[in-house]
């Protein structure tokens, strides 16, 4: 091997190790949690009052599944600007 095969192999490897710590970072930050929190809080509400009448244990066990569902979908906007303010 060449050096410059060696120092480009090692600068991919800083790089993804770097892209590793972020990600650690983000899957135990409180702002994950945070929003994860909120969104599922506001699914089961609007949930809540859809089957006010329906008392159904399976319609019911959807709650959490369906509130941890959304909130990841949507914490892809939440991290972009969360990696914005850590990067700085």
């Amino acid at each position: 091997m060449d050096n410059e095969k060696i120092e480009t192999e090692i600068k991919n490897i800083k790089a993804r190790n770097a892209r590793v710590e972020l990600d650690k970072k983000w899957e135990t930050s409180w702002t994950r949690r945070f929003c994860i929190c909120v969104l599922t809080y506001i699914v089961v509400v609007i949930y809540s009052f859809t089957i006010q009448q329906v008392s159904n244990v399976f319609l019911s066990s959807l709650v959490p599944v369906i509130g941890f569902t959304l909130s990841t979908l949507s914490l892809g906007f939440v991290r972009k600007i969360w990696e914005s303010k850590i990067k700085k």
